[in-house]
């Protein structure tokens, strides 16, 4: 994990998706709406039917592009990659961690709805 986080996020420095110069906290919350944004499609991708892959041959700039709900919920991970890097967080180990947090936790944690 730790070596694909490390690669998301020298890809994104290197294709400028982080600029020199702006304020640490409105580049998170950037990064954060991205995140949600790629959810946004995600959800999209499924409302269509859309999802195993598929490719996208209808922009003529990006042929064979993947397209479909598992290829959003990739970009998803790789925005999240992409700013654990950044931020230097061992995701891996706080996943661990919340895990093991939320075997002590009741079902749907005290009856949520869902």
């Amino acid at each position: 994990m730790k070596e694909l986080i490390k690669k998301c996020h020298q890809r994104a420095v290197k294709t400028g998706w982080w600029p020199e110069g702006k304020d640490k906290t409105s580049e998170i919350a950037e990064k954060l709406l991205m995140i949600h944004s790629e959810i946004s499609e995600a959800t999209e991708e499924l409302r269509k039917g859309n999802i195993l892959s598929y490719y996208s041959y209808t922009d003529s700039s990006t042929p064979n592009k993947p397209e479909g709900l598992e290829v959003e919920l990739a970009d998803a991970v790789i925005r999240i990659f992409d700013l654990c890097g950044r931020l230097g967080i061992d995701l891996e180990q706080v996943i661990r961690i919340k895990m093991r947090y939320n075997e002590t936790r009741s079902e749907r944690h005290g009856g949520k709805a869902l």
